[in-house]
């Protein structure tokens, strides 16, 4: 099941990433006192009483922009009415009521979502008095104080009442959770229409849990896909500015919830850096990763295109080495039957299992071939190898030290690996646990 989202909203200074990193326990978002820091959206897994979450710290309202404040005000209800299942609406317990505020939560209102608002910074029990204003937008107002934790627990507890009742999850037909990313326009959607309308086969929608997009599971020849797609930013005249950071967003957001991304790059545009961030989460989150350039029929190319384009890829993303690439055309269907193969292909990737006996042989012969790295006079031990899980394949050293394990004498090792076995399109892992000789 996905976990339940809740996304903060509000002005600038009323402490929405002092109050995002409390909930969380790290430091994620920058506090700072000027409007505008938080320009991207941060988001981070939470829980509370059991209940995990995911909790969405979105940019200021910034007041002083006059040309393209109601285009942000818009913007940020948008985002939050989108994601989330919950939303917070934070005010300012020391400024009072604002016009900003005001206009916020009358947009709130419109998106039938349930609004918990939170007056933050009563620091003190002297400070309650300033609560009552704020009953003057619309919603029961809860005072905190994000600084010194003051009434975090209530807060949390009327979150976590929104969330819809857990229950024992339904046993669904095993599938493959792709997630179709990249920018606007590259194709997503056409991609996947095309796929179902190619293999002509069972499609049945399954209702998104926090937001308005529709997954769409496959059958074909006894397997079974999720195809998670991230299209459809809604009135993009309106939201030019803020159409990057939101698909990177929801991007990021589609990825979580998969095995596999895909991410589609538009030929003619190249990759971008909003394609290096989303397939670098995608490898963070040891998600199986397969590359589509789209719209190949529209570039000029000679007989070495194709292989200068993989290079190319190989040297934008040099830690995505592993990673499966192929040119198509949605539109002329070039190579189009190869994808749900390539995608069999990096699942069963992903869900390989390497006996250990076979791993300590090779880890033996690695060490043969490439002597153990030395530091001040102590030399690193690999005593043995072993997988501890899948998806992604992740392998246990017992060493001596980790501060000895340098990180190419590690990717050596991965590299060893990938020779010997199958891993294309998938990340590798690997954990130290020291151990006494």
């Amino acid at each position: 099941m996905s976990k339940p989202v809740v996304a903060i909203v509000g002005r600038p200074n009323v402490g929405k990433s002092t109050f995002f990193n409390k909930v969380v326990g790290d430091r994620i978002s920058i506090e700072q006192e000027t409007p505008g820091v938080t320009r991207d959206r941060v988001y981070a897994d939470a829980h509370w009483l059991g209940r995990e979450f995911t909790l969405i710290d979105t940019g200021g309202l910034d007041p002083q922009s006059q040309d393209h404040f109601q285009t942000r005000i818009r913007e940020q209800a948008m985002i939050a009415a989108d994601l989330a299942d919950v939303i917070l609406f934070m005010v300012n317990g020391r400024e009072g009521v604002s016009p900003v505020d005001q206009e916020v939560a009358m947009l709130l209102r419109i998106s039938k979502k349930p609004i918990v608002l939170v007056v933050n910074q009563i620091d003190s029990l002297s400070q309650e008095q300033h609560i009552y204003d704020f009953y003057a937008l619309g919603f029961n107002p809860i005072g905190i104080s994000s600084v010194n934790a003051l009434n975090l627990g209530d807060l949390l507890d009327e979150i976590i009442s929104h969330f819809p009742p857990q229950s024992l999850e339904i046993e669904e037909e095993e599938s493959i959770s792709v997630a179709v990313v990249g920018k606007p326009n590259v194709g997503k959607s056409s991609l996947i229409n095309l796929l179902l309308g190619e293999e002509r086969l069972i499609v049945s929608p399954i209702a998104g849990t926090t937001r308005e997009a529709i997954d769409t599971t496959l059958k074909a020849k006894g397997k079974v896909y999720k195809f998670i797609d991230t299209a459809g930013i809604r009135r993009k005249k309106q939201l030019e500015g803020a159409i990057e950071h939101y698909a990177v967003l929801r991007s990021f957001y589609a990825i979580d919830r998969a095995d596999i991304a895909i991410l589609v790059v538009d030929a003619q545009e190249g990759f971008t850096e909003q394609d290096k961030k989303i397939i670098g989460h995608a490898h963070d989150a040891g998600k199986g990763i397969l590359v589509l350039v789209n719209k190949w029929d529209l570039i000029e190319k000679d007989h070495k295109t194709y292989n200068i384009w993989k290079a190319d890829f190989r040297r934008e993303f040099p830690f995505l080495k592993y990673a499966s690439v192929e040119m198509i055309s949605v539109i002329k269907k070039e190579r189009i039957h190869r994808l749900l193969p390539m995608i069999d292909r990096i699942q069963e990737n992903r869900m390989r299992r390497i006996p250990t006996g076979v791993l300590n042989d090779l880890l033996q012969e690695a060490v043969l071939m490439h002597e153990l790295p030395v530091d001040k006079g102590r030399r690193l031990k690999i005593y043995y190898i072993t997988q501890s899980s899948v998806g992604p394949p992740t392998f246990v050293l017992f060493v001596n030290s980790q501060k000895l394990m340098h990180f190419s004498y590690q990717r050596y090792l991965e590299n060893r690996i990938r020779e010997s076995f199958d891993f294309e399109g998938t990340p590798m892992q690997f954990v130290l646990k020291e151990r006494e000789a």
